[in-house]
């Protein structure tokens, strides 16, 4: 499966893109557990002290952001599916 990454997420994995391998669905929570062994500072860039997304963080599946979906990261997902990451960001 590709995870795309955006603005300064990639700085941290190195790329725009990821490979995770996958040969079953998993969740998209397993799915950040999986990054967050292979990129650690990853953990601090989206979750906060409570291990929660910050709400300024968007991973969407499908384009379609997790925190609006049912299962939120409880979501499954497989190599089929597209999922992509955005950092918070701010501006003016």
């Amino acid at each position: 499966m590709q995870v795309y990454f955006f603005a300064t997420l990639r700085d941290i994995v190195g790329g725009k893109t990821v490979e995770v391998p996958i040969t079953e669905p998993i969740t998209v929570e397993a799915l950040l557990e999986a990054l967050f062994q292979r990129y650690p500072l990853l953990r601090s860039a989206l979750l906060d002290d409570q291990g929660q997304l910050y709400p300024q963080v968007h991973v969407l599946v499908n384009g379609r952001d997790v925190q609006y979906l049912e299962e939120g990261l409880q979501t499954r997902i497989t190599d089929q599916d597209t999922v992509s990451i955005f950092p918070a960001v701010g501006g003016g």
